[in-house]
């Protein structure tokens, strides 16, 4: 999910807005900062064409954006999850990143690096490498690791960051019933973001669909969290199947149409508001009943006793979370968090195939049969066939294409997939052998 503040991190280079630190959240966009626009009331027409002109922008292909999130882990108590102050005072003291990442918080008291945009996924890979390890030899400093995997194994979902604006989306989720899939969503999960430019705007509809088309085949290619809250839960993707609980219209995928823009204008509005910022203050209220931005806009329903505003609905959009979600560029976003060498690999696999025109058009081919696979992908992954056809298809295309120095990391992947296995088997594996606190400490890499 995304920052309380206005930062923009992990952002193809195109993109002009600034960025700022701030806690962030997987699963969310970062928060508009208010603006003069707070005051500008709304129509209909206004308000869809205000999402639509800031959904794509044109431009080349080829800047890469990478944020990968992780579980903090005390290696002395690896059962508790670490208080809020003590990782606000390790991540206030931490020296500059090297390839310029930013370090960013969960509710939950995930970790998260946050990348700038590098010319190629080679480049952005070094880079969050090297980051990694500088934060990596901080955390030990303290007997502390992070765990990047894609939902906890070991601790049930609980919120320790106290801000104002997680506790508001906790109240929203139990008011229309996801209270649990919210809980474990903010607080439970890990996620690998890959950030690509839009492109042409002659190419953003199949653009856009490839994504989307993508998202299950990667779904299972990428399965890393077969445990949660200390057991095994049946599914390879128990991350996947925490999104497939909350509410569809807020995280649901977009349709694929011909004017991605304008769908994605169309989602925004006919979305249930989740939270009415105070724009007075930095506070927010939850909406605990479902309106969607359309009826507040059009006078249906009055929240917070006014009107929305542009202010309200950029607040509004960062609520939104689809797979795959447009921000200027496209945000890939159904990817497991998985330890190395699997988060290379995937971020390069994802990259070529939509990418490279040869391989986005073998991966568009491969995997049209199962685009809609969604659920079956989080639950039985390659185990299916038809998923399993599709990923050794998708991974031969992006071994052809992918950067020399990611060739390795891709072909390991490769090799994993043709045996019909996904990153989270090994954990299951040493889930059999050690039990779930085994899991979650060997998943840091850290010495034990």
């Amino acid at each position: 999910m995304g920052p309380e503040d206005g930062r923009t991190t992990g952002r193809p280079r195109t993109d002009p807005r600034s960025s700022s630190t701030g806690p962030d959240l997987e699963g969310v966009g970062p928060v508009a900062p208010v603006t003069e626009q707070r005051t500008v009331v709304l129509d209909l027409e206004a308000a869809a064409a205000h999402v639509a002109s800031a959904a794509l922008r044109p431009g080349p292909v080829g800047p890469v954006g990478l944020e990968l999130e992780a579980h903090l882990v005390d290696l002395d108590a690896p059962a508790s999850r670490v208080p809020w102050q003590r990782i606000r005072d390790l991540v206030d003291t931490l020296p500059a990143l090297p390839g310029g990442s930013r370090v960013t918080l969960e509710p939950g008291g995930q970790v998260e690096l946050s990348g700038p945009p590098y010319p190629d996924v080679a480049a952005a890979v070094a880079a969050l490498r090297a980051d990694r390890d500088v934060l990596a030899g901080a955390l030990a400093a303290e007997r502390l690791a992070a765990a990047p995997v894609g939902a906890d194994p070991l601790r049930p979902p609980a919120r320790v960051c106290p801000a104002p604006r997680y506790a508001a989306m906790e109240e929203h989720f139990a008011a229309v019933g996801c209270a649990e899939a919210g809980t474990a969503m903010m607080t439970g999960t890990a996620a690998l973001q890959v950030n690509l430019d839009a492109g042409p705007c002659a190419g953003w509809s199949e653009r856009v669909s490839l994504a989307h088309q993508l998202g299950p085949t990667l779904v299972a290619v990428a399965a890393c969290s077969p445990l949660a809250d200390g057991r095994p839960t049946g599914w390879v993707s128990h991350r996947q199947r925490v999104w497939s609980e909350l509410d569809q219209a807020r995280c649901g995928p977009l349709l694929g149409g011909a004017d991605p823009a304008g769908e994605w204008a169309a989602y925004a509005l006919a979305a249930p508001v989740m939270l009415v910022r105070d724009p007075d203050g930095g506070g927010a209220a939850p909406v605990r009943e479902r309106v969607s931005f359309a009826e507040w806009v059009a006078g249906e329903v009055r929240l917070g006793g006014r009107a929305p505003s542009a202010g309200d609905l950029d607040y509004h959009l960062t609520t939104l979370f689809p797979p795959v979600r447009p921000r200027g560029y496209l945000e890939i976003r159904y990817l497991d968090a998985a330890p190395e060498p699997w988060w290379p690999a995937l971020a390069a696999v994802t990259t070529v195939l939509l990418d490279d025109p040869v391989a986005a058009g073998h991966a568009a081919a491969a995997t049209l049969p199962v685009a809609a696979a969604w659920d079956r992908a989080a639950r039985v992954g390659l185990a299916d066939p038809a998923l399993h056809a599709a990923a050794r298809a998708c991974l031969a295309a992006a071994c052809a294409a992918v950067p020399a120095a990611l060739r390795p990391e891709v072909e390991a992947l490769a090799d994993l997939v043709d045996r019909g296995h996904c990153p989270g088997d090994a954990l299951l594996d040493t889930a059999r052998t050690g039990g779930p606190t085994a899991v979650l400490l060997s998943a840091t890499g850290a010495p034990q």
